[in-house]
């Protein structure tokens, strides 16, 4: 945690001479700044002590922290478990889930998109563990990268940042494509600028509240996706049973009738039927790795959760089980609603049918006769897009509120508003919005597609990238265990299970644009979106190793923990959680 003052040191140290039996004047000599203004929530906390009368502990047990010189440089922990859940689920469930989900479905049929997203849970089980047990035992912001620094090197702690910063912002202009293409399916009598400009203002309003405030929107945002999910569930439940305006009682029809399709990506069927389905399978497996996301969105909560090492383990087990209930749920769902030979997908496919129209819950209901729901589904959808895009601009601007930390950005990004909003971080994050201007002068479902190569490259990267960080940061912390407290959360099958992660996320990374490879398939438009990310990293790990002056590993027995963890336990203890108490014993 990174507890701010306005203080000088000196006037904190005649606080601890002058009311070491006096709570009271202490907590308000510390809530007021040299102009008279207001701290909130950083009485006892900021030197160090718990509510608890100051009187109890030495001198030497709350070391003196760094003091910043403005208030207007810290987040603030305001996040409750709910908030965080929801939080995380929502920056993983978007349009993908209900819309791209149909393409795989046609390329692949519904056995081949069931069984990928299966086979690519056990990567991002793997991933998402490794991430829970080093971000569960270090909470704080940008908790990952900041571990790249501490743990491996400055020019990996770079690349990892820039790379994740440029994830997160990408898919601000994604989703606000996807509304666009949303919006079309009730019209295109309108310019694609004035969605962009509705959503960013919306956006930067949302932003510039106190976390808790948008903790809370998102909590509502997420309730109506997983909402959504759960009717499109119940949906398919009932019409497979007959509960339909046709009182087709059609089963399994659709899912048995293709299960697993050919495809192939060049149009050569001369090659043979087992090339036809490795490739409508891997289809089904690049759209998993780009639909399904890690750990990584709970952990840039870290800095910001209220009791991080109560709350955060919770949340990584619960939210995984949960997106994996939703993931798989929704591949079982449209292989029995929708045939992969469906004409009408195959028309959404082959003429990039914007918004609903292609999602294969909306063939299935025009298919059925249903009226309305349609409808209702594409405003689910529109909001879907919307909270996926908004946590994406949170979790932007907090990491770039790390790497300004961390001296990877301008010391600029360190500024926050009085509510503890990253003022700038938010602002420039934003500026990746005018990528989806694109979609004036190309199909917007043509745009979103480039977008989605971009980030699938991007996310695949800081797979590989979290298991390298955990790799060290478990060396690391072997080494120094004895003087360290517990871990909160613990794998398993370390440091096998990294491992495992890391090779399956660096395959994936150099499979996932495969087809651009074929002659007849090759532009540099397309291998550019595709590959552009694999480039620019080792280009900059390269540069930063080389040209950024002496940039050595980090010796595992010298990396600091205790400093943050120490910020970390008084944090808690002030909140009276004290089940990982260890420096204030």
């Amino acid at each position: 945690m990174h507890t701010p003052a306005t203080n000088s040191i000196g006037k904190h140290n005649n606080v601890r001479k002058a009311n070491r039996g006096n709570n009271e004047e202490l907590a308000k000599l510390l809530r007021n700044d040299i102009s008279g203004t207001t701290i909130i929530d950083q009485s006892v906390e900021s030197i160090g002590f718990s509510n608890n009368s100051v009187s109890e502990y030495p001198d030497n047990i709350y070391p003196e922290p760094a003091f910043r010189e403005s208030v207007e440089d810290a987040t603030q922990r305001r996040l409750l478990n709910r908030h965080v859940q929801f939080i995380a689920i929502s920056g993983v469930i978007g349009t993908a889930l209900f819309v791209a989900i149909g393409k795989p479905l046609y390329r692949g049929g519904p056995g081949s998109l069931l069984l990928a997203f299966i086979l690519w849970c056990v990567p991002i089980l793997c991933i998402t563990v490794s991430t829970a047990e080093m971000v569960c035992f270090l909470p704080i912001s940008s908790p990952f990268l900041r571990l790249a620094n501490k743990c491996v090197d400055n020019s990996m702690a770079m690349m990892a940042s820039w790379n994740f910063w440029v994830l997160e912002c990408v898919q601000i202009p994604l989703e606000i494509v996807s509304v666009n293409t949303i919006i079309q399916y009730w019209t295109d009598n309108y310019s694609p600028a004035f969605p962009l400009l509705i959503q960013v203002l919306l956006y930067l309003l949302i932003s510039f509240c106190a976390v808790k405030y948008y903790g809370e929107l998102e909590f509502w945002l997420a309730s109506f996706k997983i909402i959504l999910a759960i009717g499109l569930f119940c949906f398919t439940f009932f019409t497979i049973l007959g509960a339909n305006p046709k009182h087709d009682r059609y089963g399994f029809r659709n899912f048995s009738e293709s299960p697993f399709k050919t495809y192939f990506p060049n149009g050569n069927t001369s090659s043979g039927d087992m090339y036809g389905y490795f490739h409508g399978f891997a289809n089904c497996l690049i759209q998993a790795s780009f639909t399904m996301a890690g750990g990584e969105y709970i952990s840039m909560l870290a800095g910001e959760v209220k009791l991080p090492r109560e709350v955060l383990p919770k949340a990584f087990k619960q939210v995984f089980y949960r997106l994996t209930i939703i993931f798989i749920g929704s591949c079982i769902c449209v292989g029995l609603i929708c045939s992969p030979n469906d004409k009408n997908l195959t028309a959404s496919i082959n003429e990039a049918r914007p918004g609903a129209g292609s999602s294969p819950y909306v063939i299935a209901m025009n298919n059925l006769g249903i009226r309305i729901v349609p409808d209702i589904v594409n405003g689910g959808l529109i909001t879907a897009a919307f909270s996926a895009g908004n946590a994406y601009t949170y979790c932007s601007s907090r990491t770039l509120y790390g790497m300004a930390l961390d001296g990877y950005a301008p010391k600029i990004f360190t500024t926050c508003t009085k509510n503890g909003v990253p003022l700038y971080a938010v602002g420039v994050s934003l500026l990746w919005a005018v990528l989806s201007l694109l979609q004036l002068n190309s199909n917007s479902a043509i745009v979103l597609n480039w977008l989605i190569n971009l980030v699938t490259a991007s996310q695949l990267i800081n797979f590989v990238n979290l298991c390298i960080i955990y790799l060290f940061f478990r060396k690391a912390y072997l080494l120094q265990k004895d003087s360290l407290p517990e871990l909160p959360f613990k794998s398993w099958g370390q440091p096998f299970t990294a491992y495992f992660g890391l090779f399956s996320a660096l395959i994936m990374t150099f499979v996932q644009g495969y087809t651009v490879f074929y002659s007849n398939l090759w532009t540099f438009r397309d291998f550019l979106f595709c590959y552009f990310m694999v480039f620019l990293d080792i280009g900059l790990y390269i540069y930063c190793k080389i040209f950024q002056g002496p940039d050595e590993f980090k010796s595992p027995e010298n990396v600091d923990f205790a400093t943050d963890l120490k910020e970390i336990e008084a944090h808690e203890l002030n909140n009276s959680f004290d089940d990982f108490k260890h420096f204030h014993a």
